[in-house]
Parts: structure tokens; sequence; C-alpha cells
């Protein structure tokens, strides 16, 4: 995979943004590289991060024992590029208690199951403060960089995720049919 180089000199300065923009499209095609790497040997990607649980793996993510609860699973992590869709999904955890709170009438067992459990919602809202509070901790350009090779990566990530993968066809091993006049 290539990352385009775009120039963008007017916004960071001719001699000097060229090396940084070199060096920051150079830290992003690592990451994706690296990416790429890490799900061909034991990785598969989930929605708001990557799950590294053998038989799951095995089966090319359609074989999860907890029927894909991936935050509450020990084999699930996430990084910095997801906290939009961590943040997304919490916004969401939180519309959809709210509304089977209040909006309508079902039975009990509907809405319990239904119900975004304060676990789930509280996972999440610890992930997000996790990535968070790193972040902060960075210097203003270190963010500026992280935020550029995150831009790339969720770019990469729209590209190649969700999208059908066609295996190799299966041989053909019946035996030929011979026809008797």
């Amino acid at each position: 995979m290539t990352v385009e180089t775009v120039p963008v000199w007017p916004a960071i300065g001719a001699p000097a943004g060229e090396a940084r923009f070199e060096e920051i499209v150079g830290a992003a095609q690592s990451l994706l590289d690296s990416e790429h790497v890490r799900r061909a040997i034991g990785e598969v990607a989930t929605p708001y991060g990557v799950c590294r649980e053998p038989s799951n793996v095995a089966a090319g993510g359609h074989a999860c024992p907890l029927r894909f609860r991936c935050l509450g699973c020990e084999h699930f992590s996430t990084d910095v590029s997801y906290l939009p869709d961590l943040k997304a999904h919490l916004a969401d955890l939180l519309r959809s208690r709210e509304r089977l709170m209040s909006a309508f009438e079902a039975d009990e067992w509907a809405r319990t199951q239904a119900m975004p459990s304060s676990e789930e919602i509280s996972r999440v809202r610890r992930l997000i403060d996790r990535v968070t509070t790193d972040l902060d901790q960075l210097t203003a350009e270190d963010r500026t960089q992280i935020e550029q090779v995150v831009t790339l990566v969720r770019r990469s990530r729209t590209v190649h995720l969700g999208m059908p993968r066609v295996g190799q066809p299966l041989p053909d091993v019946r035996p030929p049919r011979i026809h008797q006049p």
C-alpha cells in the first residue's frame, strides 16, 4: 500500500515543511504496514478495535464466543484511531438507554435484553478517558502528528474494513462423469 504525498507547503512552510511532511507520511506508512502485518498474524478487526481471541481469529472474525460483546472481552484492544468510533458508540448507548427507559411499552424481558448495561457504558467511558488522558499528556506537536497519522489510518480502514473478501475458488474434486451411449 502506498500513501500519496500531496504538497502542503503553503500550510507548513516549504523546506522545513516538506521534510516534516515526509516524516509524517513515513510514520503513517509504517503504522499502516504494521497494522496489516498484525492482522495477518493473529488479529481481526472489530468496530472499535481488534480481537485476538484465537478461535475467532481462526474463523476470520465469524466465531466470537461472546457474541460480539468486544468491549467486555479480554482479547479486545483499541487505540487512538478508534476514539471517534468509541465516542459515537457511547452517545448511541446513552440515547438507546434513554429511549428504552421512557419512550414506549415493552415486556420487561425485552427491555432488559435491549437496554445497554451500565457496565458496558462504564467500560466505553473508561476506554475513552484512557485514550484522551494519554493524548492530553502529549505535546501539541506530538498530538498534531498523531492526528495526522490517525486520519491516514482511518482513511485506509474505511477502504479495507467491511469489504467482502473473495477467497480462492475450491478445486473441483468430483470425478468426471462418463457418458455411456
